[in-house]
């Protein structure tokens, strides 16, 4: 087993704990830390991990973990392999190309390179902090765009077959914020390969390269056009990091909004019937039949202190997504509420992100996170659910 590396951080130092390695910047001690720069070793250190059954946690940017303020009694292991590069695929048009990103890659790095290239696909994804092979864990997405959309295909190394394989995008069951590798299917992301919109036809008179389709309103308001409309690349990056900014939702040393896990909360999914309880202009949007599972608890859900069995979605029975950020604010927790004495606050910008204001403690960040859930469930009867992972915090 290769020994763990030194001098993971930009000051030079090695880490020794969470807080150093996450973006909300809290969390005790662990026990080891190793670094993987290479598939390979980041292949051979999760086999070895394994092997030993000792408790371990896999953290690319760590922008989607928070550790509770105890540490964590077993081994880290640090993803840091990266690399762009195309991959020949006959099996593809002419106007489409195979893109091949390392785990350890940054996802905005990304999305920048494949802006630079005339590549359309991801970049509605401007900004999301963290790394490439995290991004299908929980199919990120925003602004109308998700991982899903381009998603080719993963490797992986695989606990059960002890091996390397390519898996196609369409055996991860990814819906939103969701896919097989959140939910217990044990194999560590090598690579990820995606296929984007190549075509030098979809153009601008002058030349430059046009996005997807716009299909989310507030990037279209933004964008000033209509719904369906498509912009040079390089405008709906800029505009989606404006945006993105304006909230505290770009890592920024200079923004204290951006010290945070991003978007704490997902977007709730309930039935129909559920949603028609709330207030009528309570935001709501449909929902495809792949993300249709629930990603709340309701009041109404809730028999004689049991969960119901999981919905029949194919019986046709229809869902909707809430706006947790919506939710959160009509429960009466404003934009940088905090309570007394803590640390941890609400972002300025935002109601859905929950920041680190100098020194708060996991447990101030558990605290406040307790304190909206109980909010929006007295209010609404809807339990929201975290979307970083959690460990050692109750929320």
């Amino acid at each position: 087993m290769p020994q763990p590396a030194a001098q993971d951080t930009p000051d030079g130092q090695t880490p020794t704990d969470f807080a150093s390695l996450t973006t909300m910047q809290v969390g005790g001690k662990f026990a080891q830390l190793l670094v993987a720069r290479t598939a390979f070793e980041l292949a051979a250190h999760a086999a070895g991990l394994w092997e030993s059954e000792d408790p371990w946690l896999l953290l690319g940017g760590g922008s989607n973990t928070i550790v509770a303020d105890s540490g964590y009694p077993g081994s880290v292991l640090l993803v840091r392999n990266t690399g762009i590069a195309v991959v020949a695929d006959d099996n593809l048009p002419e106007n489409k190309v195979r893109v091949r990103v390392q785990a350890g890659q940054d996802w905005d790095e990304l999305v920048a390179w494949s802006v630079a290239q005339g590549y359309a696909g991801i970049e509605m994804l401007s900004g999301i902090p963290g790394l490439a092979g995290a991004a299908p864990v929980q199919n990120i997405g925003a602004y109308g765009g998700e991982l899903a959309n381009t998603l080719h295909s993963v490797e992986l190394y695989e606990r059960d077959l002890a091996a390397v394989r390519r898996l196609p995008a369409a055996e991860l069951r990814l819906a939103y914020r969701d896919s097989i590798l959140k939910q217990g299917y044990e194999a560590v992301v090598l690579s990820i390969d995606l296929v984007l919109d190549a075509s030098r036809e979809n153009t601008t008179a002058e030349g430059q390269p046009l996005s997807a389709p716009i299909i989310f309103p507030q990037l279209a308001k933004a964008l000033g056009v209509k719904l369906g409309a498509q912009v040079p690349l390089r405008e709906v990056r800029d505009t989606v990091l404006r945006v993105r900014a304006e909230k505290g939702m770009v890592l920024d040393p200079q923004d204290p909004n951006s010290v945070s896990a991003g978007s704490f909360f997902m977007n709730p999914i309930v039935s129909e019937q559920f949603a028609r309880t709330l207030p009528s202009h309570a935001p709501r949007f449909p929902v495809d039949a792949e993300e249709a599972s629930d990603t709340v608890t309701t009041f109404d859900a809730i028999r004689d202190g049991q969960l119901p069995p999981l919905p029949d979605y194919e019986s046709g029975e229809r869902r909707v997504k809430l706006s947790a950020a919506w939710l959160i604010e009509n429960a009466g927790i404003k934009k940088g509420f905090r309570l007394p004495g803590s640390k941890a606050a609400i972002s300025d910008k935002h109601t859905l992100a929950i920041t680190n204001r100098g020194g708060a403690t996991a447990a101030e960040i558990g605290e406040l996170a307790r304190y909206v859930v109980s909010m929006v469930q007295a209010e609404f009867g809807v339990v929201l659910a975290p979307e970083p992972n959690i460990y050692g915090i109750e929320i």
